[in-house]
């Protein structure tokens, strides 16, 4: 598996005003409903790479922002976190992307309208390729699947030169699909429920899950339940070549899923020297979550055909969940690039994903270590493999 390396890590992706409407009764077709609108700085890669500097890691952004009201509020937050702009385009024929999105009044995504072409355009293998030297020492690329799939297989294939692990980032239904030309570079994606059916689909050339499944409720199932159900589409995933698949399912929690077998859930990636990034998360969360193994190896031994660990979610009073699964990459990128294990990460990711719920933005203004800490403690207590299946 490949090592994390000690540079900075490195994002490429959106940079987006989100534009969120929130009604305050419920809304009626063909008319205007009394609510609350509000400006928010997001877009994936954008919001993953705040959450990690508010963490303590500090990463490397390439993406492309207009020279407008919304592209200067995204670059002067940017420059005022003190993470570097060289990487982010920005220029007169740019629109900046912007994002419409439509909650309920519990805080939940009714629907949205991206406008989000401006990535695309700008973010050319060329563009990217330019900050070769860059990627080249990152300890991690994200990628987010607002680029374009001749951006996606130029960036995976050079991370993949340099022996850099690669995340992918789905971002929604639609954009998912672009797995798959780049799959057999990922070492993490982080699909949700949804996103997951579509990259199966998408590299296998059919539906893996019954439709009447992929519909249903799953909050009315069991852990193990949800896993029967879904395990069809992760093992696609597995075979074409993806490394871990961490599944997000709402107030379920998350499952992490691989074929590599338990050992590496208790592996720490980064063997390099700190440099400074985030030993303030790394020695606040080894106190409260010491590094634990699961002791499998008989399935280890045999290699393991699909292992699954769940993380359950954490009681939260939700405010909006926009930018949850954001914070929970951030959280795991930041502490996987501080030195935590696999196991450890996916519980400060989840603990992350609490916070940010609980805030009006996508990321909060500011993360407390110790709550982070203490709700990774009950997270990483809480997990248990719920699925394991050895190679025949």
């Amino acid at each position: 598996m490949p090592q994390f390396h000690g540079g900075m890590p490195v994002l490429i992706g959106g940079m987006v005003l989100d534009i969120h409407a929130t009604p305050s009764i419920p809304p009626e077709r063909n008319s205007t409903t009394p609510g609350k609108v509000d400006y928010i700085l997001g877009g994936v890669a954008r919001n993953v790479a705040d959450c990690m500097s508010k963490l303590g890691t500090k990463s490397y952004m390439i993406s492309a922002v207009g020279l407008d009201v919304a592209g200067n509020l995204l670059l002067e937050q940017w420059q005022s976190a003190g993470l570097p702009t060289d990487g982010i385009q920005q220029g007169l024929d740019i629109k900046t992307a912007t994002v419409c999105n439509m909650f309920d009044a519990d805080g939940e995504l009714e629907a949205g309208v991206a406008s989000v072409e401006s990535i695309e355009r700008c973010l050319t293998p060329e563009w990217i390729r330019q900050f070769r030297s860059t990627i080249s020492s990152a300890p991690v690329l994200m990628v987010d699947a607002n680029l374009s799939p001749c951006a996606l297989e130029a960036s995976c294939q050079m991370a993949t030169e340099y022996g850099i692990p690669v995340w992918f980032e789905p971002v929604s239904v639609a954009k998912s699909k672009r797995v798959a030309s780049v799959a057999s570079y990922i070492t993490f994606a982080s699909p949700n429920e949804h996103e997951l059916v579509a990259m199966a689909k998408a590299l296998s050339g059919r539906d893996v899950v019954h439709p009447t499944q992929r519909n249903c409720n799953t909050a009315k199932y069991s852990t193990e339940s949800m896993i029967q159900m879904l395990k069809p589409a992760i093992l696609v995933l597995l075979e074409n070549g993806i490394k871990f698949v961490l599944v997000t399912v709402g107030s379920d929690g998350a499952f992490l899923c691989s074929s590599v077998g338990p050992g590496c859930m208790g592996e720490r990636l980064y063997t390099a020297k700190f440099h400074g990034m985030g030993k303030e998360l790394f020695d606040v969360v080894t106190r409260n979550c010491p590094p634990k193994h699961y002791s499998c190896s008989t399935i280890y031994e045999k290699g393991s055909h699909l292992f699954v660990v769940h993380f359950p979610a954490l009681p939260a009073s939700v405010v909006r969940v926009s930018g949850a699964g954001d914070c929970m990459v951030g959280g795991i990128l930041a502490s996987l690039c501080s030195g935590l294990n696999v196991m450890q990460s996916v519980s400060v990711g989840v603990a992350s994903a609490k916070a940010a719920i609980q805030v009006e933005t996508n990321v909060p203004s500011a993360f407390s270590l110790a709550a982070i800490s203490n709700d990774a403690r009950v997270v990483f207590s809480s997990a248990k493999v719920v699925f394991q299946e050895s190679a025949l």
